[in-house]
């Protein structure tokens, strides 16, 4: 049986298992699970792959997008210029690569919007999801302020605030 799961910390809030076993069931997929993995800390990994020998792939969420880079073999290019990891295959030769597919759809969602309209965004956040928000600004060549309740922000005033505000 091939696995699949979500790493990440807490992992009580997630419903990745019930919609990944749903949509399994529903498309008949009988040789595939998808599991919840909480890991106290990012070191678990190399230990979670080593007692999972089927598992084939994991999503990664708070905290671990970032951290979970430097256990990887390979990354895209889309995760090495958010910083940002958020979904990993385990290849046949049991390498680690990393992929960002919140750049792939926050740009094709934000296109649209993006696209000759806007000159500044605000973006809520410092974490994974807002690394991949940054790298499609950076692309449309948008300035962009961060703020986070973590003290990374770079924030502007509230009376600046006119072009966008875009929550990861």
């Amino acid at each position: 049986m091939k696995r699949y799961g979500l790493i990440g910390r807490s992992l009580t809030h997630s419903y990745s298992q019930k919609y990944f076993r749903e949509k399994f069931a529903r498309l008949k997929i009988v040789d595939c699970d998808y599991e919840l993995f909480e890991l106290r800390s990012i070191e678990e990994l190399k230990n979670l792959i080593t007692l999972n020998p089927e598992l084939c792939g994991f999503n990664v969420t708070i905290p671990y997008k970032q951290v979970v880079i430097s256990y990887l073999d390979e990354i895209s290019s889309e995760a090495n210029e958010s910083g940002a990891v958020n979904t990993v295959l385990i290849d046949h030769t049991k390498k680690l690569i990393g992929y960002n597919t919140d750049v792939i759809g926050f740009e094709k969602c934000l296109r649209p919007v993006l696209q000759g309209h806007l000159q500044r965004a605000l973006v809520l956040g410092t974490g994974g999801a807002s690394a991949a928000v940054v790298s499609v600004l950076k692309k449309f060549d948008i300035k962009y302020h961060l703020v986070s309740s973590s003290g990374k922000s770079n924030a502007i005033g509230y009376k600046d605030l006119n072009d966008a505000i875009i929550s990861s």
